[in-house]
């Protein structure tokens, strides 16, 4: 089992990916409201002075969406195919990013064989 994240900056994909992963039979997605450094940084009036760091890093998106699943190692080709063809990939600026960590241990799930 693998934990995959995907740092969605480009929300405007969002409805789009969910419903691809249902359709793949994809299914326990956790979605969080998520906020990069540079856009946390310039909130800050005390941190105002890294106003011009913030503008050679700001992205077009004031937010971004942090999808969370636990999934079989052998569906995350299919995931990372899923979400190139909704998003153009994610090589593309300020799109997001993607990457899994090995879950160890897990409760409260099952995946049918």
């Amino acid at each position: 089992m693998q934990l995959l994240v995907i740092v969605l900056n480009r929300i405007e994909y969002l409805d789009k990916l969910l419903t691809r992963f249902g359709d793949e039979k994809i299914p326990g997605a956790t979605i969080l409201d998520s906020k990069g450094m540079a856009m946390e940084l310039g909130e800050h009036d005390e941190l105002r002075f890294l106003g011009s760091l913030r503008s050679m890093l700001d992205p077009a998106h004031h937010e971004s969406k942090t999808i969370f699943m636990v999934i079989q190692e052998e569906r995350i080709p299919l995931v990372s195919k899923i979400v190139r063809e909704v998003t153009g990939g994610l090589d593309k600026p300020d799109t997001g990013i993607m990457f899994s960590v090995p879950v160890n241990y897990m409760e409260g799930l099952t995946f049918k064989q």
